[in-house]
């Protein structure tokens, strides 16, 4: 069966039908990433190309010496709040609603489609709709504060309240794609592990520790690895919420990225920060994948121990 795919996979008829989605990937992925680490070796000149000069690594030097404006540590510090913020928030409230609602029942179906419902909408129209929201003197946020007792909050002004702001309209638009992607995986998860650790006499957070957290670990591994990425990459609230600011509290790499490039006309110097964008959400998702165990499938030394007690319960 191997000898017959090997040849099926030698045949000249094969690569003629990948060929179109070789071409398209090659267009518009490999091409693009090959060009931005060429132009991150130049002082380019947008407007007239033939006058970009040649500066080796000297875009990087002013990078990782911390001489831009932001520096890129500040940038980088920023980021990683963001994504700290999206993976632990966002995976855990989502694998709270996802156990939540995959005990069933029509109330609760409808709370899915409510739950996933933000993930569908667009981010340009839904952050507009929460600069409404966290507007200082009459929006809905200030309406809760002001409830409880405390003084209205500038969610969008204050360097201390506006990356939280971000975070919590990120983690709504984001919690309902991380909640489907829970309750995927625990209705794979073998049921019969569970009632043989209730009849040994475990509580619900032993139980859920013990047996359904372990089956779970691929796809948790594939929440952190999807939430770390899109985190790193995340653009749009940024640009429509705050703009990076106040005082570039809210930069992160992929807004001053795009603020490098665009705004300020410093081209070679957003190209190397795209370089080592790209060299980070390498490094995390190769990192992720080598704390997985492999291809995103349990692990042998994962499977045997969920056998055992039925063994046992079963002789």
């Amino acid at each position: 069966m191997r000898l017959k795919n090997w040849g099926t996979l030698r045949s000249p008829v094969a690569y003629l039908f990948v060929l179109p989605a070789l071409l398209i990937f090659l267009v518009f992925s490999i091409g693009p990433t090959v060009y931005t680490f060429a132009l991150s070796l130049f002082k380019w000149n947008k407007f007239n190309p033939a006058l970009s000069k040649f500066i080796g690594l000297e875009n990087y030097q002013t990078l990782f010496t911390g001489q831009g404006t932001p520096s890129f540590w500040s940038t980088l510090g920023v980021s990683f709040y963001f994504v700290a913020g999206m993976v632990i928030g966002g995976t855990a409230i989502g694998l709270a609603l996802a156990l939540l609602l995959a005990r069933g029942g029509r109330a609760l179906a409808s709370a899915r489609t409510m739950v996933f419902l933000p993930h569908v909408t667009p981010i340009v129209a839904t952050s507009l709709v929460w600069v409404w929201i966290f507007n200082p003197q009459f929006g809905l946020a200030n309406l809760v504060v002001h409830a409880t007792g405390h003084k209205n909050i500038d969610w969008l002004g204050d360097s201390n309240w506006a990356m939280p702001a971000v975070l919590i309209y990120s983690l709504w638009h984001e919690l309902g794609f991380v909640t489907i992607v829970f309750l995927g995986g625990l209705t794979t998860i073998s049921t019969e592990l569970s009632e043989a650790a209730k009849l040994d006499g475990a509580n619900g957070w032993q139980e859920f520790w013990h047996v359904t957290f372990p089956q779970l670990r691929p796809v948790v591994t594939l929440v952190l690895l999807i939430e770390s990425v899109g985190s790193l990459q995340a653009f749009t609230q940024f640009f429509v919420l705050t703009r990076g600011g106040p005082g570039y509290t809210t930069s992160t790499l992929g807004f001053q990225l795009y603020q490098q490039a665009f705004v300020f006309s410093n081209t070679g110097y957003a190209a190397a920060l795209a370089v080592v964008l790209f060299l980070v959400t390498a490094a995390l998702s190769i990192l992720q994948l080598r704390l997985q165990g492999g291809d995103g499938a349990p692990s042998r030394s994962h499977s045997r121990p969920a056998t055992r007690p039925l063994r046992k319960a079963n002789p």
